[in-house]
């Protein structure tokens, strides 16, 4: 049999397809493999180059074969999908990550650390909550809403409503419905103070990490943003510039052109969702209470000709380059340099 040089993985549950070539391009083997036979399996292969798609378990896959001396690749399966042909199954998609991984103009996503997927793992963890909590606020409003107890809008004007709940000398609710409403507000503040834990958890990894301690300089950006971004993006060299970064957070309008005429339309919202939403919420703050935003010609260009959405979103765009130079130079924000 020829050696095999190159090897396309095809990741799922249990069942995982190899498509393996040797250096001329003649397909050498194609086998379906369970979850205890891979790391057999490539154990007894001489080091090739292993191509994946960067999907759930790719990271932990990648870092398991590349300890066996293989090298791995992941990427992204939007690119790979171009290369399958016809029909889709578990050996075409196989096939096409085989043929992806050789291509020269193929991007590759960067293999995450253990340590960076579990600051990850707190990030998620901490928007599940906050989005749990969110629905039980507006549960808590919309049925004391029906006994006429309206509240402002804000996280901290409920901490009222959860007093008129817990004071049962309140007349204005039903006993039967203050039962109801207690548990409530009980979940409320259980997920208050788990979300602050994990908030001390994510502080405590941005004074240990150099990276998110850099990032922490930009103005807007805090120990939330910079533990994300740090996390995220595990090696900054694969951009060539801040504008393809902003470009993979979605950040940029969205192109049609052709003909030699630009189109652009609106921002395409591509990439990783959570880090664009946690950029423009800050660009939105910076906007409302930061004096020197409110100061800078560049932000004020900006308002006189766009919604304040558009501003807020060319600012997050112009806080994602800034990070990507923080960390492709590996030094820190210098507000004299940057307006130099």
């Amino acid at each position: 049999m020829s050696k095999i040089t190159t090897i396309g993985l095809d990741l799922a549950k249990n069942i995982f397809q190899v498509h393996g070539v040797d250096e001329t391009g003649i397909v050498v083997v194609i086998k379906r493999l369970r979850r205890s036979q891979v790391i057999g399996f490539f154990a007894g292969l001489p080091p090739c180059l292993i191509g994946m798609e960067a999907c759930a378990t790719a990271h932990h896959w990648a870092r398991e074969l590349s300890g066996l001396g293989h090298e791995v690749r992941l990427m992204p399966p939007q690119y790979v999908k171009a290369y399958v042909k016809r029909n889709k199954n578990d050996a075409v998609d196989a096939a096409a990550i085989c043929e992806a991984v050789k291509r020269p103009s193929m991007r590759f996503v960067p293999v995450k650390t253990i340590e960076q997927q579990s600051a990850l793992l707190m990030h998620r963890a901490r928007d599940l909550l906050v989005r749990q909590r969110t629905m039980l606020v507006n549960a808590l409003r919309g049925h004391l809403a029906e006994f006429g107890l309206i509240e402002a809008q804000g996280l901290h004007k409920v901490v009222r409503l959860i007093a008129i709940v817990m004071d049962d000398k309140d007349e204005r609710i039903p006993d039967m419905a203050r039962q109801v409403l207690k548990m409530i507000t009980g979940q409320i503040e259980e997920l208050q103070t788990r979300i602050a834990a994990l908030e001390t958890q994510v502080l405590a990894w941005h004074k240990s990490n150099p990276v998110s301690q850099r990032l922490a300089t930009i103005p807007g950006i805090g120990p939330i943003i910079a533990t994300a971004i740090a996390a995220t993006v595990a090696d900054a060299g694969v951009f060539r510039s801040g504008r393809e970064f902003a470009a993979w957070l979605g950040l940029v309008p969205r192109q049609n052109s052709t003909g030699g005429k630009t189109r652009l339309g609106g921002i395409s919202k591509r990439g990783d969702s959570y880090l664009r939403r946690l950029l423009v919420n800050s660009a939105h703050t910076v906007l409302l209470c930061s004096k020197a935003a409110k100061a800078d010609r560049w932000v004020v260009s900006r308002r006189g000709r766009k919604p304040r959405l558009g501003v807020a979103v060319a600012l997050a765009n112009k806080t994602a380059g800034v990070a990507w130079a923080i960390m492709s130079r590996q030094n820190t924000y210098r507000r004299a340099a940057v307006a130099a």
